[in-house]
């Protein structure tokens, strides 16, 4: 186990927050201290986990509903086909794998990245000594490519070019995990123009203090592979990139290429770091090492620029929104959005409207019924206007890193869920995704999407910003 910590290290909502304050030998006041908030941590963890349980029950149940439904769309089946694997691949089977996970896959350092659904990912490598201008100038010296971050454009950019065969030279590669958090760097170098096949290697900053097992120092961990097709994963059935089996192979090429551009670059070697093995990635690929982790120095490299703060780069990925909050304020604001033209076909055909909720009741007067009518209309109509407005705001909310309207939407959806479930299992009316496509399979996307990791770790640290922000400002000599 490593020195100073876990794999993933102390979790940033985990830090001290305003408390009790001390004195100096001298007599003089300490600085407050930030208490750590457990309680608090737990119960936000809890009621993520709780929901992530629902939407991946949810996710199950819906795939069952598609599944039943099938053998009524005739030559819709092919489509049927493809929206099932979509939804088994993508939603399903990495929810899944998330939970079982959770059980059985250690959380401390052992060598092995992870995949965003906890799988074992991609073998650690390298070890690198450096600070991260040194790392950027090594490897562009050496003819790597940065890699751009996985977008809603660089994703169709790559599906574009694979399909087409152009060159991308930036294309993104997938996120693992480690330390809590994705790659920090990532390079590449295309093969022949040809975006299927690439080196690429990742790269994350190792937390403050910590060692490798057996004391070692690194300030850089990287895992090196060779994507050489494209194909489908064995575990989740997504489209990904295929690697070669023997990544020793290219962690000597990412080393090689360093230490041939710059005679002033250093390489260690670790012998039998790890037992040499055969394993599987978080894809299904075969990984053939012989456990042996280079340790290449860059400390006498003169870098280009050097950063005021190295970890800058750290923080830029750790505060970036993750997609899963984009998409699920996206699809609030489809639903959001199905309300406005309810409300604007409502308007155009008032007279329709009014007469469809009459109040019909013996014995009143017929312009005191119709009196009724228009304002019952009108106060739903409200209530409804009342209503698109608090999802707007909730969506706006959610996309700023609000914790709470996150949650506050979670249950919207998940008691429209539910109500949904106990309906159907009780013998009500049989929910029919094709015709319910802004209900049901909405509300549990929406769960979906802002009960995952990503979502929840991003807006508990957002929280947790704004709080030391605040403190900061109230203790600003402790905070200096």
């Amino acid at each position: 186990m490593p020195v100073g910590g876990t794999a993933d290290g102390p979790a940033p909502e985990t830090a001290m927050l305003p408390g009790s304050a001390g004195r100096t030998e001298s007599g003089e006041q300490e600085p407050k201290k930030r208490p750590a908030r457990t309680f608090r941590l737990r119960l936000a963890r809890a009621i993520d986990y709780g929901y992530f349980l629902l939407a991946t029950l949810a996710a199950i149940w819906m795939a069952w509903l598609l599944a039943s439904e099938s053998f009524s769309w005739g030559w819709w089946l092919i489509a049927f086909f493809v929206l099932f694997w979509a939804l088994l691949a993508y939603l399903v089977l990495p929810r899944l794998h998330s939970i079982l996970t959770r059980i059985y896959v250690p959380n401390y350092f052992i060598g092995r990245a992870r995949t965003s659904d906890g799988l074992l990912g991609d073998p650690i490598n390298l070890a690198l000594l450096g600070t991260q201008a040194q790392l950027e100038t090594a490897m562009a010296d050496a003819g790597w490519t940065r890699a751009d971050p996985v977008t809603a454009r660089s994703s169709w950019r790559i599906v574009t070019s694979t399909l087409l065969r152009r060159s991308y030279d930036e294309a993104p590669v997938s996120p693992l995990l480690l330390f809590g958090r994705q790659q920090d760097l990532a390079y590449q170098q295309e093969v022949l123009g040809n975006p299927a096949k690439r080196h690429h290697v990742r790269f994350w900053k190792c937390p403050d203090d910590w060692r490798l097992p057996g004391g070692e120092r690194a300030d850089w961990l990287g895992a090196a592979t060779f994507d050489r097709r494209v194909g489908l994963s064995l575990f989740t059935l997504q489209v990904t990139h295929k690697i070669d089996a023997n990544t020793d192979i290219e962690r000597d090429y990412v080393v090689g290429s360093v230490e041939k551009a710059d005679a002033s670059v250093h390489v260690g070697v670790i012998q039998d770091f790890s037992t040499g093995y055969h394993a599987r990635n978080g894809g299904g690929d075969s990984i053939i090492t012989d456990g042996n982790l280079p340790v290449v120095d860059l400390r006498g490299i003169r870098s280009r620029h050097e950063f005021e703060n190295e970890t800058d780069v750290v923080e830029a990925a750790a505060d970036k929104r993750p997609v899963s909050i984009a998409l699920g304020c996206a699809l609030l604001a489809l639903r959001a959005l199905a309300g406005v033209l309810f409300v604007l076909i409502t308007a155009t055909h008032w007279t329709a409207f009014v007469r469809s909720v009459s109040v019909d009741v013996e014995g009143v007067p017929e312009d005191f019924a119709r009196n009724v009518t228009i304002v019952i209309a009108i106060v739903s109509i409200g209530i409804t206007i009342f209503g698109l407005l608090v999802q707007f705001a909730l969506i706006t909310l959610i996309f700023r890193g609000s914790n709470w309207a996150r949650i506050l939407s979670m249950t919207l959806s998940a008691i429209a869920v539910i109500a949904a479930a106990i309906d159907f299992f009780n013998g009500g009316a049989q929910v029919n995704l094709r015709a319910n496509l802004l209900g049901l399979p909405l509300d549990i996307l929406v769960l979906l999407a802002l009960s995952s990791e990503r979502s929840s770790a991003w807006a508990r640290r957002i929280r947790y910003l704004k709080i030391e922000r605040r403190w900061a400002k109230r203790h600003p000599r402790a905070a200096g």
